[in-house]
């Protein structure tokens, strides 16, 4: 085993960050007031510059109930997020609907001049995409999708990895993850009906999945994906009862418990792909990233959580013998990957500066999810186009 040195090869060099002014309270709406939107509220009731103005649920008595379980006082609510924007000033809103409300809540709120912070998936189809894309380009607002797994140390150190050369030309990925018992019905049916969901286990986890490799290579390009999606857990009865679950769940999941492709990237690159709710497995396998001078080995997770499950490996030669380098595992940090996500956020809202996760770079995890819903409904490799914007 080659001693660990020479990492500083791959630490990036440290960037001066704009002055924020944290006298100007930033007014925010909260668009669904689910469980992902504790998350939003927790981390900005940490932020002095940020103000909770406003909430919109669909479900009367919802967000009220939601906003008095956090103490918050003099928020105002309303039955959906057009009357929310309509009704109040406000600078920037959190979309933590389920993934359908995602494209309508995010165009309407940005053709109405307020900065959008997007819970991933981004949405369902592609098609969505290209329009929040396009209102986005028009408004001239912040919008940034909900991917803080970029945020860990561990994941900007894959990046910086590649970015460094050591592993040469990357040619070839495989990427996944899962969990063997985790369809999400912790609060009902919305993540597993395609009616509010869209997408199963590719829009929970598959998104991040992808954002993995795909931010740490550059996001190059999807050209074509060869795509297959399965249910046979989720419309199992027996799955859910096992699971302290209605039977009758398994009458209503009509979304993905496992999905893979194969994915031809632009610069030659293929991508393989797959991810789980569900599996007889412990994981689909490890992230691996195959390069002309060496490899990279990411060890899965037990149940994919949007980091690493134990230090990486560089797999390459030094003096013509075969060795293999660890990468010491880093600490998140102490404030925690969410909190950053959402300050980042409120940064570039409020100094007009480039989203933190940019939409130019999501439209393309967007198009390899839609491609492999496409592809599978048809049977073979279909062309991914994304038009100019």
């Amino acid at each position: 085993m080659a001693e660990v040195n020479g990492l500083d090869a791959f630490k990036a060099r440290g960037t001066q960050e704009e002055a924020i002014d944290m006298s100007k309270k930033m007014r925010v709406g909260i668009i669904g007031t689910g469980w992902i939107a504790e998350c939003h509220v927790e981390e900005y009731m940490k932020m002095p510059d940020v103000e909770i103005v406003a909430a919109a649920d669909l479900i009367p008595g919802k967000a009220e109930a939601f906003m008095e379980k956090f103490g918050l006082e003099g928020v105002h609510f309303y039955p959906n997020d057009q009357a929310m924007i309509d009704a109040e000033e406000l600078d920037a809103v959190s979309i933590c609907t389920y993934n359908r409300q995602h494209a309508p809540c995010a165009i309407y709120a940005l053709k109405h001049g307020v900065n959008v912070m997007l819970e991933k998936p981004m949405c369902v189809t592609l098609e969505e995409a290209i329009e929040i894309c396009k209102a986005e380009k028009e408004s001239g607002k912040v919008l940034s999708i909900g991917f803080q797994p970029r945020l860990d140390p561990n994941m900007q150190m894959i990046k910086k990895i590649i970015e460094s050369g050591e592993l040469g030309q990357i040619y070839y990925i495989q990427t996944g993850g899962g969990r063997r018992k985790g369809i999400p019905t912790p609060f009902g049916t919305t993540f597993i009906e395609d009616k509010t969901a869209g997408l199963g286990a590719l829009g929970d986890i598959g998104c991040y999945s992808l954002d993995m490799v795909l931010n740490a290579i550059g996001y190059p390009k999807p050209i074509t994906v060869t795509g297959y999606r399965s249910d046979f857990f989720g419309k199992n009865p027996a799955y859910f009862t096992s699971q302290g679950k209605p039977a009758e769940y398994a009458d209503l999941f009509s979304v993905d418990d496992f999905a893979a492709a194969f994915v031809r990237l632009d610069g030659g690159i293929i991508l393989d792909f797959r991810i789980a709710w569900a599996m007889h497995l412990d994981t689909p396998g490890d992230t691996i990233f195959m390069g002309t001078k060496g490899s990279l080995r990411v060890p899965s997770t037990e149940c994919w959580n949007g980091s690493i499950g134990g230090p990486m490996k560089i797999y390459h030669e030094v003096a013509g013998e075969s060795v293999e380098t660890e990468i010491p595992m880093l600490t998140p940090p102490a404030e925690g990957l969410f909190y950053h996500k959402l300050r980042s956020f409120i940064n570039a809202a409020k100094s007009g500066g480039k989203a933190p996760v940019p939409s130019s770079q999501i439209i393309y995890n967007q198009a390899i999810l839609d491609g492999i819903l496409k592809s599978n409904a048809i049977g073979r490799e279909v062309e991914i186009e994304i038009p100019e914007m």
